[in-house]
């Protein structure tokens, strides 16, 4: 009998100083052929944000199997390629803000510089390690302000590991992958028979069985969506699979790391009808769809209204308990924001850092169906019965 996600992710807390040298999740995943209770799509969907990372530091094992056990309907993750090719879990192109890199003398010699998104940027790359050498590395919370006591406990996961994780789960959980940085990525690593990273990622995926256009059978069965802030990467990705992609948004004043263009020109009716034809939705960042000024939210803008006339989904990012992330409208109550995002905005989804706190709202207010007991459907058949007496 294989342990169940409850027994590993205590496993992973009491054993913080192991290095595997095989993957932690056997590959591929065993499902047995188990019927498991299938994703909710009543409900804007819950997207567990690299984890529950709100609680426990990113994108690692530990904070996935907590995000499912929380009630995540997907976790979500950025993907990224090591040296040698591996694809891995990480949110930044360098090492320094959530691992130990900068304390291991033996990597020292390993700081560079290099251009990212049109700016110079000097650090310990993920491109410059192997995957060996990566799962040495120790996660850290990226926040001071948040859980520091599970920082050193984990290592980085690979997107098999990750995919694995939500393939054992006992429920339907979908996955949220990010292609991320692949102008950097492809630039720095390289694959034989000229594959890029697009090509790599997309592999992974159909190697495991993701597949199938939103809503298809296969899709509801392992529900992915395939995200990245490169429209180009999104447009080769659709020549490989017909899954379903998010074109993710960010500060309208930024360009785009691919086309040399504003998120502002990106948005407009034009380019929205364009990118439909590849994307089934948007991933914008909360404060271009509704701006701030001084923490305090100003007039909401149009985009969600303009996407869903492109029959566009819209999940923005990123949703935080915290007061430093609250705008001062919600009064320090993210209840209170979740509302206004799901009734007054209508989004389709959010991506969130505290996926128990948006499980706990949803299922106040659109509570999920529950499975009926045997003496309340024996209460039913007995009231059926009790029409035809006397006849």
């Amino acid at each position: 009998m294989r342990p169940s996600l409850r027994t590993i992710y205590f496993l992973l807390l009491l054993l913080p100083h192991v290095v595997f040298s095989r993957p932690l999740f056997p590959l591929p995943s065993k499902s047995n052929g188990i019927e498991k209770r299938p994703l909710q799509t009543f409900r804007p969907y819950n997207i567990a944000h690299r984890g529950s990372n709100g609680e426990i530091p990113e994108e690692t094992a530990a904070a996935y199997l907590r995000a499912i056990e929380e009630g995540a309907d997907f976790i979500e993750t950025d993907i990224l390629a090591s040296k040698d090719g591996a694809l891995i879990c990480f949110h930044d192109v360098t090492l320094d803000a959530t691992t130990d890199v900068a304390s291991r003398k033996e990597f020292s010699n390993r700081r560079r510089t290099y251009e990212v998104e049109w700016f110079n940027v000097t650090g310990w790359f993920v491109v410059d390690f192997t995957l060996e050498e990566l799962k040495t590395l120790k996660v850290n919370q990226r926040y001071p302000f948040r859980d520091q006591q599970y920082n050193g406990k984990f290592s980085i996961i690979t997107f098999e590991e990750f995919i694995s994780i939500a393939l054992d789960a006992s429920r339907t959980v979908g996955i949220y992958p990010e292609m991320k940085d692949p102008v950097f990525i492809n630039k720095h690593v390289k694959w034989d028979g000229g594959k890029k990273f697009e090509d790599k990622f997309v592999d992974t995926l159909l190697k495991y069985g993701y597949k199938g256009q939103y809503m298809s059978e296969n899709w509801l069965k392992q529900p992915l969506f395939i995200q990245s802030f490169a429209p180009t990467s999104l447009v080769h990705a659709s020549k490989l699979t017909d899954s379903p992609k998010i074109f993710l948004i960010d500060d309208f004043t930024v360009r785009t790391q691919d086309t040399n263009q504003s998120y502002w020109d990106i948005t407009s009716d034009e380019y929205l009808a364009y990118i439909s034809n590849y994307v089934v939705g948007l991933g914008p960042w909360k404060d271009t769809v509704v701006p701030a000024a001084k923490n305090y939210m100003m007039a909401p803008t149009d985009l969600v209204a303009r996407a869903h006339a492109h029959n566009l989904q819209v999940h923005p990012y990123t949703y935080r308990n915290e007061n430093q992330f609250l705008h001062l409208n919600f009064h320090q109550d993210p209840y209170a924001e979740y509302d206004f995002w799901i009734n007054s905005m209508g989004v389709d989804g959010l991506f969130t850092d505290f996926t128990g706190s948006l499980h706990r709202y949803q299922e106040l207010v659109a509570p999920h169906a529950k499975d009926e007991t045997a003496n309340s459907l024996l209460v039913k058949i007995a009231q059926m019965i009790s029409q035809y007496e006397g006849f």
